[in-house]
């Protein structure tokens, strides 16, 4: 058991290597890894299929429901290029048709350059969404990446004086119908509440949160909840993906 362990580990880091490298061969060098460590390529247990089911924040007033795209291929050797500038330009681009107004279906797929991409519906397990875990579940890039996510936020009345918290691995930017509310730039960890928005209302109804993450090399993950005025957990919301 330690044998292969340890030999699981020397794979991770062989395929970091590849990406300081550069090797454009690195997709399938990962898979070819992954296979002779004999290491199972799941989602599981971090993720479950989304289900049609009233859902609401955690106990915690974490959001896990999202629809995730597939990562974007977005080399970078190091974290520390995520300045403030740099991420606006990254993040403005447009990578895919209707990137900043679609609410996609699971299954959508989307072209982004010579990647065909699948938004998936799916609940995470954790009040953290391991978006590394999602990527390498599904035989995808795992580094240099630039990671897509939408969720609706239903509440049922208007709510002001709204904060919204998010921590991100690496950087992120985030987005509440349409405006931004946060910016997590540099090289960073993810911790609960890292970034804080100014005050802002969810209207009565449906409320579409979207943000994107961007990593180089290391983990991928995020998490999201609101506070209200009072720095209090919102939980009288219920989140769907349509």
């Amino acid at each position: 058991m330690k044998h292969k362990t340890l030999l699981q580990a020397m794979g991770f880091v062989i395929l970091a290597a590849l990406l300081l490298q550069g090797n454009s061969a690195f997709a399938q060098r990962q898979a070819d890894y992954a296979e002779n460590l004999d290491i199972k390529r799941t989602i599981a247990p971090y993720f479950t299929e989304a289900t049609k089911r009233e859902m609401t924040p955690d106990s915690d007033g974490f959001i896990q429901r999202w629809l995730l795209l597939e990562p974007i291929n977005k080399p970078n050797r190091s974290n520390t290029v995520f300045t403030d500038s740099y991420l606006r330009k990254a993040f403005d681009t447009l990578y895919f048709k209707n990137q900043f107004t679609v609410i996609p279906k699971h299954g959508d797929k989307v072209k982004v350059g010579d990647q065909q991409l699948k938004w998936h519906a799916l609940e995470s397990t954790n009040f953290n969404v391991k978006l590394f875990r999602f990527a390498f579940g599904l035989d995808k890039q795992i580094y240099g990446v630039l990671f897509w996510a939408v969720t609706v936020v239903n509440a049922p009345e208007e709510m002001k004086d709204v904060r919204m918290a998010v921590g991100s691995n690496s950087a992120s930017m985030w987005w509440v119908n349409g405006k931004e509310a946060a910016l997590l730039s540099g090289d960073r960890r993810m911790v609960m509440d890292d970034v804080v928005s100014t005050r802002l209302t969810l209207n009565k109804g449906k409320n579409i949160i979207r943000g994107a993450v961007i990593n180089g090399p290391g983990m991928s993950d995020f998490c999201v909840r609101f506070l209200d005025e009072k720095g209090e957990p919102i939980k009288g919301i219920t989140i769907s993906y349509e």
